[in-house]
């Protein structure tokens, strides 16, 4: 099963300048909760934005420079090879940004969307929009706004029809 997982505002709104535009605490200790020992297939921007590999994860990059490296990932040039690589996952991620997503939605199998309440004009990075006839959300999970996190969200669980 191949998941999607993101955070991504009203109006579909992942980042800016390969950055969130929130700090949600619990949604990190969530996609930590759900990525760990799984592979996660993510471009070089986003894997950039770390400050060193996240831990207890197999990272894999892709990229069209054929001379990119990095120590502690696994670079490719392609979601098909990045695949190839993950297929003894039972359940590798996707992790973004924005183009990998728009390539992912085609394999996907499931999508884990945390959907912030709240519309953000500056972004430049937007996850692809998607087909309520193609999916169903089997899964939603509130979270209210409070002292550690400025927005309300809702942990929405996709899964193709």
């Amino acid at each position: 099963m191949i998941t999607m997982i993101a955070a991504a505002g009203e109006n579909n709104e992942l980042g800016k300048d390969s950055y969130l535009l929130w700090h949600l605490p619990d949604d990190f200790k969530r996609f930590k909760q759900l990525t760990t020992s799984h592979h996660i297939i993510m471009g070089r921007k986003t894997f950039e934005t770390f400050p060193k590999p996240l831990p207890n994860r197999t990272h894999i990059i892709i990229t069209r420079n054929k001379d990119y490296n990095k120590k502690g990932a696994v670079v490719v040039h392609s979601l098909e090879e990045a695949l190839q690589i993950s297929k003894d996952d039972l359940q590798p991620f996707i992790i973004g940004g924005g183009e990998i997503y728009k390539m992912g939605l085609s394999v996907a199998d499931k999508i884990e969307l945390t959907r912030v309440h709240g519309t953000f004009n500056d972004a430049d990075t937007f996850f692809p929009e998607f087909s309520k006839e193609d999916w169903q959300v089997i899964t939603e999970v509130e979270h209210e706004k409070d002292e550690k996190h400025k927005y309300a969200f809702t942990y929405e669980t996709w899964v193709r029809k």
